[in-house]
């Protein structure tokens, strides 16, 4: 007797996950077009016990595992990679208007930034210099290092309080 009701629970469990996991491809869908819309982002780094934020140019991969941006070797925001490689970097489409409470949507990706690795630096400036072909002198200057994000989980904020969190798999 009590066996049904189990399994009963378990399908109604299964179910739930079913839905949670369409969910979580509607979200996934929203962010990737967040991240492909939005020309620029925060990067947050730290360095000697003290948050730093700065605003950069970004691009995305498609599977959304890794996030692009340029910057000169002597910045500060490159120093703090250097000395502590965990960022976050916030994406987001709001006007500055009221209408931002209800239809905003904000993205942090959490993860490790390196230095573009030299095989892989052709493929991720390709990918960059589609979103901002005018930083191409920039990206090629021998100061500047491009920058990846091998991002480790995406938190989505829309309405203002609804927060999903987006583990990405390695």
């Amino acid at each position: 007797m009590g066996f049904p009701e189990r399994r009963r629970r378990e399908a109604g469990r299964e179910l739930r996950w079913e839905m949670m996991d369409k969910d979580l491809a509607k979200v996934r869908k929203d962010l990737k077009k967040l991240l492909q819309s939005q020309p620029l982002a925060v990067l947050s780094t730290q360095g000697r016990g003290q948050p730093y934020a700065s605003l950069v140019a970004f691009a995305s991969s498609r599977d959304l595992r890794r996030l692009y941006f340029a910057t000169s070797r002597s910045t500060r925001k490159y120093a703090n990679i250097l000395d502590d490689s965990r960022v976050a970097m916030l994406a987001d489409n709001r006007s500055n208007t009221v209408s931002d409470f209800r239809w905003a949507t904000a993205a942090t990706a959490t993860g490790r930034a390196v230095d573009v690795e030299a095989g892989a630096r052709d493929e991720a400036s390709k990918l960059f210099l589609a979103k901002h072909p005018n930083l191409e002198k920039f990206i090629q200057s021998p100061g500047c290092a491009l920058c990846e994000i091998r991002v480790e989980t995406y938190f989505v904020v829309t309405r203002f309080q609804s927060v999903v969190e987006v583990p990405i798999r390695k």
